[in-house]
């Protein structure tokens, strides 16, 4: 038998649509920031802060109605800074 190797679901071209587009986009963000929080959580808890900063921007300041739990504490966290203008 011979051994072909792993493949990655970026391995195979299959037509998906834009939610399932969007979710496989959002876990390899996940993915990332888990390898960068492993190498300099710092570092990863600033890209965190400003990941929220921007989607609140964009989402015309509403981010909060859309987080809960500890997520939702680190949002308010964030968003009430004073250095929020970044």
């Amino acid at each position: 038998m011979t051994k072909i190797g792993h493949l990655e679901d970026t391995d195979i071209d299959i037509a998906i649509d834009e939610g399932e587009a969007g979710e496989r986009r959002a876990t390899e963000l996940a993915t990332r920031l888990r390898m960068v929080a492993a190498q300099d959580p710092l570092l990863a808890q600033d890209l965190v802060e400003e990941l929220i900063v921007a989607l609140d921007r964009a989402m015309g300041g509403t981010i909060r109605e859309h987080l809960d739990g500890p997520a939702l504490g680190v949002a308010d966290r964030v968003l009430e800074a004073p250095e929020q203008g970044r």
